[in-house]
């Protein structure tokens, strides 16, 4: 390797390493301290999450104790892993960083070392409380600032300075202000500020997937996704950056964080990509759209779908089920992107090393082997099924045993073929590997994965729960996968085998603490946000501007809240953008959703501040995930990112669309609707693909861009030209509320204009979407609800809501008057929309194909 490649990579692991997992390596006594501590975080959290302290019946911690140890860790190593200054010493610790790091972990650990005492005077803390809080958050700050830069550092900073100077502030932004020892109290002793939900999940959840994605990695699943996705797709036309986006949506489903994500694939897929055309800012861009959309993907989405169980107060497996669909749709498009690119540049594909099929053949081998897998899948599933009742208490042991014979099964299969080595990301790499060898070689990789999805899907087993079995299956293949492999090799030496399965578990454990410093920092210093939200009300006041600057449209709230959210995101990682956008923004879309008669449902306001932040990633001047990719690349980092956003326009048109159409998040369809939304719902996405690429069969016109936009409208969102044919609600007034429910089946829902005071006093409109009880009459089901009105003049007054019903949950209160009720009607199908798009589809293809038959034809001679 030349001085000047080991040079660029020594940059990169820098780059990586400064933003996820510390860049100071030191030496000596030092250096076996900071990767100690690091090993023995990993074993307490699989401690927790294990059910061996209640079987042997010590070494349990509350959730509060828990958390208060897990950021003392976090402290502890993010200053002695992470310099103060960039002139700092990377190769030692100076004293006075021991000497914070010391104070930062007691006062990360004062709730657990204190619990008892602090349990006895609840709100009413001492003068030691209050310097051990003034004291924390002051070193917390500084440790945000050391592992993510000064953006969150700044924005917590500024909440604590509002929180206290609330009486001082101008007009809307005044409050009645926060004692000093409130604020401490508050954010520092309490479950609502720094110790409070998202830290808690990071306790919870977080950190034992982060870990287990460093072991997969380690075991070497990262190098094996990467080369089967090469494998797959490298000899098609533009290839490298196809399977660059296939190798970094695998990669992402088990890494919590874009910029590694683009540097760990980008190194081996950037400069294959350059080599069949791309330029360096295309070829940069492709990685970077594809690493930032891991983060939106399933299962781990950057640990954001953790945060949403506890924030929306739905199921992991809810979660999920919502946010399949839009990531894989934009994966899918993005691959589109990628052709569309390849095409106008007319580019090859690297030379493929796989012996020639004809296709139908390898069709025919396709389908066989996804009736495998489904058969597989069929008998698995409904075999335990069977045997769980029959064997009891024994399955577990049962199920074992049957895995490690599979497992073994898979290493003695992938021994018969040559071993995957890593790649050198400074070599000239003009052949690309065999699919089926490697392919085999690591099948038992997708053991674990397997392991988590089964835990979470089908035993329905919590997260930590679900990846602690995983993580467990995972050290048992990342210890004995050499030795056994060896042995089927027959080149066997159990001894060494096992001490390298040792160090890379070692190894695999202080990664995986590593890269949660950062996130544990961020979870802690985004609570402080979190908590001032909840101690100021400043999230009404969001609201006032965005309903100010909108006036009152709905476009436009959603536009400004996708702004403030891209620029709250700035700079920010993927656990604290989203938990900072969801504190600050997902109410205000609820809030003046409601008020001008758009119903969403939380899950989707949630995912569509989400996506918004998580384009932080890309968007210049911030944009981590570019300025890393173009280290790699060598292209210009602006450019990069502007090209990068440019390819993920598909991701920011996503939320608007999923707003709008919640079947895109498979809200209330069945299973047949289900596929065919996503089946529409990629042909429209590719479309818009194409639109905003300027290319479907040969280069658009002005105007095929302009109709191949509409088609994809209306395929994403048929019902909005419906609405227009044919209302979809019969308006009726407040006083009919009765006869209202009496006419709609059980099932329906009823839209309800209300208006009313709000919790200030002011006046107050808002839309409430009123499901529609079992009852035999329209007073029937009132009563179910658990409302009684009072009519006054043509007027619904609420004149009594019970307490715990079903009317006071939708936000029914004493003295609202119900102005409007919209019972929906019988209408056409709004799929029948679907019609005259794809006709107007069917006609822009025509014109294409002509026009590049005719410029395909050769001139003929005179």
């Amino acid at each position: 390797m030349s001085d000047e490649a080991r040079t660029s990579d020594n940059e990169l692991e820098e780059l990586v390493s400064s933003s996820d997992s510390g860049s100071r390596k030191p030496a000596g006594m030092p250096g076996k301290i900071l990767v100690g501590v690091a090993t023995v975080w990993s074993l307490f959290q699989l401690w927790i999450a294990s059910p061996l302290p209640f079987i042997l019946g010590f070494g349990s911690v509350n959730a509060t104790q828990a958390r208060s140890i897990h950021l003392a860790f976090a402290l502890f190593l993010a200053y002695t892993a992470y310099p103060a200054l960039k002139r700092s010493p990377r190769d030692r610790i100076p004293l006075q960083d021991w000497i914070l790091a010391l104070v930062a972990t007691f006062c990360g650990a004062y709730l657990f070392l204190f619990y008892a005492q602090l349990a006895e005077r609840p709100g009413a803390p001492l003068l030691q409380d209050v310097i051990v809080g003034i004291v924390g958050i002051l070193l917390l700050l500084e440790a945000t600032r050391r592992a993510l830069g000064p953006p969150l550092m700044i924005v917590a900073s500024v909440f604590i300075i509002y929180t206290l100077a609330g009486p001082y502030m101008p007009g809307i932004l005044a409050h009645g202000g926060v004692s000093f020892y409130g604020l401490i109290n508050h954010q520092w002793l309490t479950t609502q500020g720094v110790f409070g939900i998202a830290l808690g999940v990071s306790t919870s959840f977080v950190f034992l997937f982060v870990l287990f994605g460093a072991l997969l990695d380690k075991a070497g699943a990262g190098n094996y996704f990467i080369k089967v996705a090469f494998s797959l797709l490298g000899h098609y036309k533009g290839g490298p950056a196809k399977a660059a986006v296939v190798a970094s949506g695998m990669t992402g489903l088990i890494s919590g964080s874009s910029i590694a994500n683009t540097v760990t694939t980008g190194t081996f897929t950037i400069p294959m990509m350059k080599r069949v055309g791309f330029s360096a800012e295309k070829a940069g861009a492709v990685e970077v759209a594809s690493s930032v959309n891991g983060q939106i993907m399933p299962p781990v989405m950057g640990a954001a779908a953790f945060l949403m169980v506890e924030y929306v107060g739905i199921s992991y497996v809810e979660v999920i089920k919502h946010a399949f669909l839009p990531a894989l749709i934009s994966y899918i498009a993005l691959i589109y992107i990628v052709h569309l690119e390849a095409l106008k540049a007319d580019m090859k594909g690297l030379p493929s090393n796989n012996p020639y099929k004809p296709f139908l053949h390898k069709a025919i081998g396709f389908l066989g082997g996804l009736l495998l897998l489904m058969g597989v899948a069929f008998a698995v599933y409904y075999g335990l099924g069977w045997l769980k009742p029959i064997l009891g208490d024994l399955t577990i042991w049962v199920v074992g045993l049957l895995l490690f014979g599979v497992y073994v099964s898979l290493l003695r299969v992938g021994s018969g073929y040559p071993e995957l080595e890593l790649d050198d990301s400074t070599s000239e790499v003009i052949e690309l590997p065999q699919t089926r060898p490697t392919v085999m070689v690591g099948l038992h990789y997708i053991l674990p994965v397997i392991v988590l999805v089964w835990c979470l899907m089908v035993e329905r087993l919590s997260p930590g729960l679900s990846a602690f079995w995983a993580t467990v299956f995972m050290i048992f293949i990342i210890v004995t996968q050499r030795p056994i492999t060896a042995l089927f090799r027959k080149r066997s030496r159990p001894a060494e085998d096992i001490k390298e399965g040792l160090m890379d578990l070692w190894n695999g454990l202080v990664t995986g603490a590593r890269n949660m410093i950062g996130i544990g920092i961020a979870t802690a210093t985004a609570g402080i946000i979190v908590g001032a939200v909840s101690q100021t009300g400043v999230g009404l006041v969001l609201a006032d501007v965005v309903e100010t600057l909108s006036m009152g449209n709905l476009l436009l709230i959603l536009l400004f809240t996708a702004i403030l959210s891209l620029i709250l995101g700035m700079g920010l990682p993927t656990t604290a953008n989203y938990i900072v956008v969801s504190a600050l923004l997902a109410p205000v879309v609820v809030q003046l959703g409601e008020q001008n008669g758009l119903l969403v449902p939380l899950i989707a306001v949630h995912l569509f501040v989400f996506y918004f932040g998580i384009m932080a990633d890309v968007t210049p001047p911030v944009g981590l995930a570019s300025f890393a990719a173009a280290a790699v690349s060598g292209g210009e980092p602006l450019r990069t990112g502007f090209q990068a956003f440019y390819y993920s326009l598909r991701t920011a048109a996503l939320p608007f669309l999923f707003i709008f159409n919640n079947d895109l998040l498979l809200i209330d369809v069945s299973v047949f609707e289900g596929i065919l939304v996503f089946v529409v719902a990629t042909v429209a996405m590719l479309i818009f693909a194409a639109a905003t690429q300027g290319f479907l069969l040969t280069r658009n016109r002005w105007y095929e861009s302009l109709l191949l936009l509409l088609v994809a409208f209306t395929l994403f969102r048929p019902g909005f030209w419906m609405d227009r044919i044919h209302d979809p609600y019969e308006t009726m007034p407040g006083s009919e509320l009765v006869q209202a429910l009496d006419q709609v089946d059980d099932d329906s829902n009823l839209r309800v204009r209300i208006v009313g005071t709000d919790d200030f006093g002011a006046p107050m409109e808002t839309y409430v979407l009123l499901p529609v009880p079992e009852g035999e009459t329209g007073q029937e089901r009132l009563d179910k609800l658990g409302m009684q009105l009072l009519h006054e003049d043509d007027r619904a007054i609420v004149d009594m809501v019970q307490y715990g019903s079903q009317a006071q949950d939708l936000g029914f209160e004493f003295d609202q008057e119900i102005v409007e009720v919209f019972a929906p009607v019988d209408t056409w199908p709004k799929e029948l929309m679907w019609i005259p798009a794809f006709v107007v589809f069917g006609g822009i293809v025509l014109l294409q194909r002509r026009r590049r038959d005719a410029s395909a034809e050769p001139a003929t001679a005179p």
